[in-house]
């Protein structure tokens, strides 16, 4: 199969981030991208600004919070919405659709609030809800891409200053467990797999100049499985000044493996 070009980005708000959405589709042109926060219902997507870009969009949003997307130069097909594990969960954080022969996964994982919280406790019952989901709907043998805003910084290598963060939601062992019970499912971090040394974010606070604080973390991945090395290539898109949250993705082959960073404005 062809090279599939993919990037995830949560754009916390298409409303707010449209223009830009677009301006960004034209400028680096992905086969997919996986969108998070959406806030926006079904039929609030700007779907006629993202087919006049040359995307499809299959969506599951919800007003005012969450909601996610799969955009794609070739139809979608074989979608699914939610965790379809038979909970009633009203929050709209996972689509799926099969692009291309890879199955595309675009998730926006709870952020948990504060340890200890219902939040927190909401978070990691979805995270073992998405193993669930894996296990029972997906297999390691397909090539598959799980794309989005996962909240968690997998190793202290992820978090620009570790002892701040150890006790966050972001970084509790809980969660880096749920986030290795992922990897042992079948997948492979790419982003690790491109930046081993770690210090490259995906997550920043603002100062109050509007400058990017060092302080930030990387809490995003886009995983290929670890069993098909010889499925297409994905390669990694990022644009910072959009607030493109892609973990890198990988060539798999029989002998090498690629990566190409695009940081243009």
């Amino acid at each position: 199969m062809a090279l599939l070009r993919m990037a995830t980005w949560n754009v916390n708000s298409i409303r707010a981030r449209e223009e830009r959405l677009v301006a960004w589709l034209a400028a680096h042109a992905p086969d997919v991208l996986c969108l998070q926060e959406l806030k926006v219902t079904d039929d609030a997507f700007p779907h006629d600004a993202i087919r006049g870009a040359g995307y499809h969009a299959v969506t599951h949003g919800q007003k005012t919070y969450n909601g996610v997307a799969i955009l794609a130069k070739q139809a979608p097909t074989d979608v699914v919405v939610g965790l379809a594990d038979g909970v009633d969960d009203p929050q709209a954080r996972l689509v799926a659709a099969r692009v291309r022969g890879v199955r595309v996964i675009s998730a926006y994982v709870p952020n948990g609030g504060e340890v200890g919280s219902d939040k927190w406790t909401y978070k990691l019952a979805w995270l073992a809800r998405l193993r669930q989901y894996l296990d029972t709907r997906c297999s390691p043998a397909e090539p598959l891409a799980l794309c989005g805003d996962l909240n968690i910084a997998p190793d202290d290598l992820d978090v620009k200053n570790p002892q701040a963060w150890k006790d966050t939601v972001l970084c509790r062992p809980e969660v880096r467990a749920c986030f290795e019970s992922l990897v042992g499912w079948g997948l492979e971090d790419a982003f690790r797999k491109h930046h081993p040394e770690g210090g490259v974010y995906t997550w920043w606070t603002i100062a109050s100049s509007g400058s990017r604080r060092t302080t930030g973390c990387a809490s995003t991945t886009c995983s290929p499985p670890r069993r098909s090395r010889r499925d297409p290539a994905r390669r990694r898109s990022t644009d910072k000044s959009a607030r493109a949250r892609a973990r890198a993705t990988t060539r798999p082959s029989s002998s090498t493996s690629t990566s190409e960073r695009d940081e243009r404005p």
